[in-house]
C-alpha cells in the first residue's frame, strides 16, 4: 500500500461529496483518503524543514474546493488558512459554498438546506445527510474553539502569474495542493490569447507559481502519467501513484 500516513481505510462517509459537502458535476472529487495523505506527507517534508506552525494552502487548479474543505474539517489544528482559484467563475460558485462550510454560518444553512429537501422529497439520502451534518457540526464547534480557518477565492488562469499575483499579493503560501486537468472529466482552459502547448502546461503554471512561494513551500501536484511535472527551479522530494492519478511533490531548488 502506498499509504504512509492515511493507513486506515476509514468510514468517511459524513464527508462525501454531495452529501453535505457540495459537489459539482463534471468535476471528479479528489478522494478524501487520498488528500489527506497527500496533505500529511506535505506536512511530513514542513517537519523536516523545522517548521511545525499551521499552514497556509492554495490551490491554483480548485474546481469545488470540496478536497481542501473536507481536509480542513479533517486536520484543522494544522491548517491556517486557505486559498483557492480556478479559471471558472461557475465552478468557483461551488467552492465558495464549500468553503462556507468551515464556518457556523455556512454548516447552519447547509443544515437548513438539507431540511428542507427532506420535506420537500423525503428520501432516505437527505436523512443520512441531517445526521452527517450533525456530526461535521459538533466537529466544526470544536475546532473553532481552538481557531477559525481563514479562506480566499478568486478567477485566475492557473498559468497566468499576474493574475495570481494580484489576487495573493505578497502572500507567501506554505503548501500547494493542485489536482491538474486531464482530459477525463476535466481540461485545461485559457482566457489568455496566448496559448500554452499540452506538455508545457505544468511547466507554466510551476513559473507561474513563484512569485507566492518560499523555499520551503511543498507543492504537490496530480497529473496523469503523460503530463511531465518538472521545473527547473523545482527539485522533487516525493511521489505517489495511485490508480490514474501521479503524485509529484516538489520543493524549490536549494
Amino acid at each position: 500500500m502506498p499509504y504512509k500516513y492515511a493507513k486506515e481505510n476509514k468510514d468517511y462517509s459524513d464527508y462525501a461529496s454531495g452529501r453535505v459537502f457540495y459537489s459539482a458535476p463534471g468535476h471528479p472529487a479528489f478522494p478524501v483518503r487520498l488528500v489527506s495523505e497527500v496533505f500529511q506527507r506535505c506536512w511530513a517534508q514542513r517537519q523536516a524543514n523545522g517548521f511545525t506552525t499551521p499552514a497556509s494552502i492554495y490551490d491554483p487548479c480548485c474546481g469545488s474546493a470540496y478536497h481542501l474543505s473536507t481536509l480542513a474539517h479533517l486536520h484543522w489544528s494544522m491548517i491556517d488558512r486557505i486559498i483557492v482559484s480556478d479559471n471558472d467563475a461557475k465552478i468557483l460558485e461551488v467552492a465558495k459554498r464549500n468553503l462556507s462550510l468551515l464556518t457556523q454560518s455556512g454548516l447552519e444553512k447547509r443544515v437548513q438546506e438539507i431540511a428542507v429537501m427532506y420535506d420537500t422529497f423525503g428520501k432516505s439520502s437527505h436523512i443520512e445527510a441531517a445526521k452527517s451534518a450533525q456530526q461535521l457540526t459538533q466537529q466544526l464547534q470544536k475546532n473553532l474553539a481552538k481557531h477559525q480557518i481563514g479562506t480566499r477565492y478568486f478567477t485566475a488562469d492557473a498559468t497566468n502569474r499576474q493574475e495570481i499575483i494580484e489576487n495573493i499579493s505578497s502572500d507567501q503560501i506554505d503548501i500547494i495542493i493542485c489536482d491538474v486537468p486531464y482530459g477525463n472529466q476535466s481540461e485545461w482552459q485559457f482566457v489568455r490569447e496566448t496559448k500554452v502547448t499540452q506538455p508545457g502546461m505544468l511547466w507554466q503554471m510551476l513559473d507561474a507559481l513563484l512569485t507566492i512561494i518560499h523555499k520551503n513551500t511543498i507543492v504537490a501536484i496530480s497529473a496523469n502519467k503523460a503530463q511531465k511535472c518538472t521545473h527547473t527551479s523545482f527539485k522533487r522530494v516525493d511521489r505517489l501513484q495511485m490508480g490514474k492519478r501521479r503524485i509529484t511533490f516538489l520543493q524549490l531548488n536549494s
